[in-house]
């Protein structure tokens, strides 16, 4: 029996075969198995003299299946890799790593909604003039905004022009539609983004946010193209048709008239999610947007003709846009820096905002 299972082991020609002998050699019903059963039934005299001898096989057997299947799994790993081969030549695949902060990404999405509607991204510097942040846009000497509680100002020496000095820590982007009007002959359709900086903290508020600003200039400009422009606009960054729109009218030094935008949104499981008529039962009016007709006197201190061109102007928070649309209820967490809560609200580098696939897609 030795001889012959040995011979058996040595012939199988794979995995299976030799899996085959085992079987039969120490299986449950396996003839080694089978005389080990018969041990029990042997006299003292005869176990001591067969035991030994059975043992040895069942021994002998199982060393042999191992050696085999060794050898075996080594034949197979060579075949394949003398069969396979890989380059090692080709680039390593680099893992994404990192997203895309929320602000960014809505700072992409309004880049893409806006330039649909034939507008500019244009930009300018943070720290500006108290001229192009305050007195270009018809601000008074006595606003409060002006105050050194409000506003970042820094140290610096006064030369007499004061399109140069004082210097501050922008207040908004308005001065980047001042900046263009200078620069740029109308017509012109430009969005503002960026950092502005004010004094204050709270859940709402931050010292440094973000800040969106549009300003159109052009002949023959109504308020009913700021209308059409907000509504299209907030109707493609929220992705929902049922958007409802309120201008209620306010006040802004820059601009004449003036009006708040408020939109409708509904009470959703004990959330507000903005769409729907703000007059229903179960929903109700949320101010988005600061808006208006430019001033005159803003156009005038541009060097262009108020009574020639007209032009509306328009401005909101980009934090605030991004917590309304992501669900988010706390300013002060954009700048932490959690990288737990980055994770969770960031987005992948590949979700790059588009109108045909959604600009939250």
């Amino acid at each position: 029996m030795r001889e012959h299972l040995l011979a058996a082991i040595a012939a199988a020609p794979g995995l299976d075969a030799l899996d085959a002998v085992r079987v039969d050699a120490l299986g449950k019903q396996g003839r080694v198995t089978q005389l080990l059963k018969t041990l029990g039934g042997m006299t003292p005299d005869q176990r001591q003299a067969e035991g030994p001898r059975i043992h040895a096989l069942r021994e002998a057997v199982t060393e042999a299946i191992g050696t085999r299947k060794m050898a075996l799994e080594t034949a197979a790993l060579n075949a394949r890799l003398a069969s396979e081969t890989l380059d090692m030549t080709l680039p390593a695949e680099v893992p994404m790593a990192g997203t895309i902060h929320p602000v960014s990404q809505v700072m992409d999405e309004l880049a893409e909604i806006f330039a649909d509607l034939g507008f500019a991204v244009a930009t300018g510097p943070e720290i500006e003039t108290d001229w192009h942040n305050f007195t270009a846009l018809n601000i008074p000497e006595t606003h409060p905004a002006r105050a050194m509680h409000d506003t970042f100002y820094l140290a610096g020496s006064e030369d007499g022009d004061e399109r140069t000095t004082p210097r501050v820590l922008r207040t908004h982007t308005s001065p980047v539609q001042i900046r263009t009007m200078l620069d740029q002959k109308p017509p012109i359709r430009i969005i503002a983004p960026g950092r502005t900086y004010r004094s204050d903290s709270d859940a709402t508020h931050t010292p440094m946010f973000h800040q969106v600003e549009g300003l159109v200039i052009d002949k023959g400009i109504t308020l009913g193209h700021l209308k059409w422009t907000l509504e299209t606009f907030l109707k493609a960054f929220f992705e929902r048709d049922d958007i409802v729109l309120r201008l209620r009218p306010s006040y802004f030094p820059f601009t004449e008239p003036s009006a708040e935008i408020d939109v409708g949104y509904t009470v959703i499981k004990g959330k507000r999610v903005i769409g729907g008529s703000g007059d229903a039962a179960d929903g109700g009016w949320m101010e988005v947007l600061g808006s208006g007709m430019v001033h005159p006197k803003v156009i005038e201190a541009c060097g262009l003709d108020p009574a020639e061109w007209q032009g509306f102007a328009f401005g909101c928070g980009i934090d605030r846009l991004a917590m309304l649309k992501y669900g988010m209820d706390d300013l002060r967490a954009f700048f932490d820096g959690d990288i737990r809560w980055l994770k969770h609200y960031g987005f992948s580098s590949l979700d790059v905002p588009t109108l045909s696939g959604g600009v939250g897609a």
